[in-house]
C-alpha cells in the first residue's frame, strides 16, 4: 500500500507540473518491473486519456488509454470502474455503440450508476436521440445528489433546446442551471471543465484579429488566426464553427461542411453549426444532405416553424411537392407570428393549385393567409384565381372587388378582373378592366397583350389587336407570347412573310422563357406556306 502511495504522489507531482510525457515514462517504467500491475495500468490510461482531452493539444492517445484499462480489466475482471473508463475512453474516441455497451456493463458490475447514465446521456445526444438522453439524464440524478452539477447542466441545454416554445418547460430547464450552480462545488468534473472554459479568454485576442480581418476583407489571414485559436484550444465548437462560417462565405463549401461537422461533433445542440451546416448544403446543391440535418436539427428544435419551413422549400425544389405540403402545414401548425404565417399559407396555396392541381385545398390556404394578414393584396389575387380555376366566378369576383375596395388602382386586380369577365363571357367589362389596368399601369404587357387577344379573337379587329401586342412587346422585349399573337394577327390579314417574321422572333425567344408549346409555334410558321 505504501508503494502504491509513493507511485501516485510521483505520478501527481509530475503531472502538477505539466510533465505528462514524463509521468507517462514513469510509468512504463514500472510496468517493465510489474507488467501485471493494475493500478499502474489504470494509471496510465488515466494519462494517456488526460493527454488525449488536453485542450492545448492536438495529440490522438486514445487507443493507448483503452490498451492501458483493457489489460487492468484482465486481471480485475469484476471491476465496474475499469469497465467505465473503458466506456468513455470509447466515448471519446466516436464509438458511440461500444461505449454504450461498456457503460451497462459497468452499471452491472456496480460502478457509480449515476456518471455511467450521465455519459450514456452523453453517447445518446451525439447519436442525435434526445428524448432517450433526458431519460438517463432522470435516471442519473435518482442516484446522485451533490456531485450533479454537469447532469443538471446537461439537461438545462437539453430542455432549453427541445422545448424551447414550452413556458413550462423553459421554467424548469432555468431550475436546472441553478441547481447546476448550487452543486459545482462538489462536482470535480464540472469544475475541471469549468477551469477548462475560462481558459477560453486566453484566445479571445485571436478572435478579435480574426474578426478585424475579414472586416478588411483579408481571409487568409482570418483563416490563419481561427487555426492558430484551434490549434491552441480544438476542444472548443464555436471556433470551429466561426472557421466554417469563413470558408461558407467565402465559397469554400467542402472546408466550410467540415469544419461545422465538427463542430457539431463537440456539442451536438450548436445551433450555429446546424444552420451554418444546412446552409453549406443548400448552396453546394446538395439537398439531400440538407434535409438530413434539418431533420436532425428538427429533433432539437421541433417547434421551430422556420425549420419546417425551410426543409419543405427543399422538398419542393426536389418535386417530392406533397412531402413539402407536409412540412409546409406543420409549419402554419405552429403558427409563431400572423405575417410569417400568412406567407408559408400563400406559398403552400402556390403548390396545391398549381403543381399538385387541389383548388379546393389552394383556397383553404389562402383564405387562412386573408385571415392573417387582411390588407396583404397579393393574398386576394391568389385568392380570386384560386376560386377562378375552380370555375367558381361568383366568389373571385367578390374577391376582386373586395380588393379593389383597399386598393381601387391597382393595375394586377384589374387585369385579373379583365380575364375573370372574359372567361365569363362579358366581353365589354373585360375590355373595361384591361383598359383600366393599362391606365394605372401603361407598361403592364400581360394587360396590353390580353386586350389584343380580345380584339384578335372575340371582336376581329386587327389593328387594334396589332396595336395592342405592339405595346406588350414594347413593354417587354422578351415576351414570347405577344410575338406569337403578333404572327397570328398578320396571317389573319394575309401578310404571312410580317407573319413568319413574328413567329420565327416568337420560336427564339421561346427558347429562353418557355412560355409555348413550341410545337404550336412550328405548325403556325409551316401552315403559312402550305
Amino acid at each position: 500500500m505504501e508503494n502504491i502511495k509513493k507511485i501516485d504522489r510521483e505520478i501527481n507531482k509530475l503531472t502538477k507540473k505539466g510533465e505528462i510525457q514524463k509521468a507517462i515514462e514513469y510509468c512504463q517504467s514500472l510496468l517493465l518491473k510489474e507488467p501485471v500491475n493494475t493500478n499502474i495500468h489504470l494509471r496510465l490510461g488515466d494519462l494517456y486519456l488526460d493527454w488525449h482531452l488536453d485542450i492545448y493539444q492536438a495529440k490522438q492517445y486514445i487507443d493507448e488509454a483503452i490498451t492501458e484499462y483493457q489489460k487492468a480489466a484482465e486481471v480485475q475482471i469484476d471491476n465496474g470502474e475499469i469497465y467505465y473508463k473503458i466506456a468513455c475512453a470509447l466515448y471519446y474516441k466516436g464509438e458511440l455503440d461500444k461505449a454504450i455497451n461498456y457503460f451497462n456493463i459497468a452499471i452491472e458490475k456496480k460502478a457509480d450508476i449515476s456518471q455511467c447514465h450521465y455519459m450514456i446521456s452523453n453517447c445518446l445526444k451525439k447519436k442525435d436521440r434526445f428524448q432517450d438522453a433526458l431519460l438517463h439524464l432522470d435516471i442519473a440524478l435518482k442516484h446522485c445528489f451533490l456531485n450533479s452539477s454537469r447532469i443538471h447542466y446537461s439537461k438545462y441545454r437539453l430542455l432549453n433546446a427541445l422545448y424551447f416554445k414550452s413556458s413550462k418547460k423553459k421554467f424548469l430547464s432555468y431550475i436546472e442551471l441553478i441547481l447546476s450552480y448550487l452543486t459545482l462545488p462538489f462536482d470535480k468534473e464540472a469544475l475541471k471543465n469549468l477551469k477548462s472554459k475560462v481558459k477560453w479568454f486566453q484566445i479571445l485576442p485571436i478572435l478579435v484579429k480574426a474578426d478585424s480581418y475579414l472586416m478588411n476583407g483579408d481571409i487568409e489571414k482570418a483563416f490563419k488566426c481561427y487555426n492558430s485559436a484551434i490549434d491552441k484550444m480544438p476542444g472548443f465548437s464555436t471556433l470551429y464553427t466561426a472557421l466554417g462560417d469563413t470558408y461558407r462565405k467565402t465559397g469554400k463549401l467542402e472546408e466550410a461542411i467540415v469544419e461545422y461537422k465538427m463542430a457539431l461533433w463537440i456539442d451536438s445542440l450548436d445551433n450555429s453549426a446546424y444552420a451554418g451546416l444546412v446552409q453549406a448544403y443548400e448552396e453546394l446543391g446538395d439537398y439531400d444532405n440538407a434535409i438530413a440535418y434539418y431533420q436532425k436539427y428538427i429533433q432539437i428544435h421541433p417547434n421551430n416553424a422556420v425549420l419546417h419551413s425551410n426543409i419543405a422549400n427543399l422538398y419542393f425544389m426536389k418535386g417530392e411537392a406533397q412531402t413539402a405540403v407536409s412540412y409546409y402545414q406543420a409549419a402554419i401548425a405552429i403558427n409563431p407570428k400572423p405575417d410569417w404565417t400568412s406567407i408559408v399559407a400563400q406559398t403552400l396555396g402556390y403548390i396545391q393549385q398549381n403543381v399538385i392541381k387541389n383548388t379546393d385545398c389552394a383556397i383553404a390556404n389562402y383564405q387562412l393567409a386573408n385571415s392573417l394578414t387582411p390588407k396583404e393584396i397579393d393574398v386576394y389575387i391568389s385568392l380570386g384565381s384560386a376560386f377562378y380555376d375552380n370555375e367558381d366566378y361568383k366568389n373571385a369576383l367578390i374577391v376582386y372587388r373586395r380588393a379593389l375596395e383597399l386598393e381601387p388602382n391597382n393595375s394586377k386586380i384589374h387585369c385579373n378582373l379583365g380575364y375573370l369577365y372574359w372567361g365569363m363571357g362579358d366581353l365589354d367589362e373585360a375590355i373595361k378592366e384591361y383598359k383600366l389596368s393599362i391606365k394605372f399601369d401603361p407598361m403592364y404587357d400581360i394587360a396590353h397583350n390580353n386586350l389584343g387577344v380580345i380584339y384578335l379573337d372575340d371582336l376581329v379587329q386587327l389593328q387594334d389587336a396589332i396595336d395592342c401586342f405592339n405595346q406588350a412587346i414594347e413593354c417587354n422585349p422578351n415576351y414570347a407570347l405577344a410575338y406569337y399573337n403578333l404572327g397570328r394577327s398578320y396571317a389573319l390579314k394575309n401578310e404571312n412573310i410580317e407573319a413568319a417574321k413574328y413567329f420565327q422572333t416568337a420560336m427564339d425567344v421561346n427558347n429562353v422563357t418557355n412560355e409555348i408549346d413550341p410545337q404550336d409555334i412550328k405548325e403556325r410558321l409551316n401552315n403559312l406556306f402550305n
